[in-house]
């Protein structure tokens, strides 16, 4: 399968280099460092996906690919995107890869799709890197199928009051190094959305019990403390 799409792309505009810097840089561990929102969030999105099989579907911000992945493994044919060169070539690396299409492309461009082009789009911890949610929402309607199903997380905005944002450990070098995020209301979130000609289907605010704190020991400090949101949307 192709790795980018065909035509000539989009000028780019100023990208917050530290926040593609970061990402390079945490791919090496990102699937290693015990991170308890990715472990929190994958089973409520995938509950929120439903049947997926013979469904075009679309990751925005795929990382090393934990979603794509799992999509394509249970039977849609996936297009996978991420800025990240580091993160893209882990998920490469990975077994089942070869089944989906990976696109190097910044989402703060409008998405290199057509229209309607997509059955399903899944976004999974993106929205804190992103400044205008507006844009982001407009063009993930845009490419999604009018009645099609969309499904967002996002840390939840009830982290930064605890001084916490999306952060990792380099094990090079002992840095611990925070790509970059922007503290977006949760009112924000749902109104960019809505605006954007999305219907709300659900809204999850997820907080870890003890048991998965004694999985994740980084979770103790939030037990009970909300720290995922998770839209569920439709176009």
């Amino acid at each position: 399968m192709p790795e980018t799409p065909p035509g000539v792309p989009a000028p780019e505009p100023p990208v917050a280099d530290g926040v593609r810097r970061g990402y390079d840089r945490w791919a090496l561990v990102y699937d290693h460092d015990r991170n308890p929102l990715p472990a929190l969030e994958e089973p409520i999105v995938r509950e929120a996906l439903g049947d997926l099989r013979g469904l075009r579907a679309l990751d925005l911000g795929c990382g090393t690919g934990r979603h794509a992945l799992w999509l394509a493994a249970e039977g849609a044919e996936v297009t996978a995107v991420d800025f990240s060169p580091g993160m893209l070539e882990e998920a490469r690396r990975k077994p089942g890869a070869a089944r989906v299409r990976f696109v190097a492309h910044d989402l703060r461009l409008p998405l290199p799709f057509e229209e309607a082009a997509f059955d399903l789009l899944v976004s999974g911890l993106v929205l804190e890197h992103l400044g205008d949610l507006g844009a982001f929402f407009a063009e993930a309607r845009r490419v999604l199928r009018p009645g099609k199903r969309a499904v967002v997380s996002a840390m939840h905005p009830a982290m930064f009051l605890r001084g916490t944002q999306a952060r990792f450990t380099d094990p090079a070098t002992g840095e611990r190094v925070q790509p970059g995020s922007l503290a977006h209301s949760l009112g924000e979130m749902v109104m960019a959305a809505l605006r954007a000609g999305f219907a709300l289907e659900g809204l999850g605010e997820h907080a870890p019990d003890a048991a998965f704190a004694a999985r994740y020991p980084r979770a103790e400090k939030y037990v009970g403390w909300p720290m995922l949101v998770v839209l569920v949307l439709r176009s």
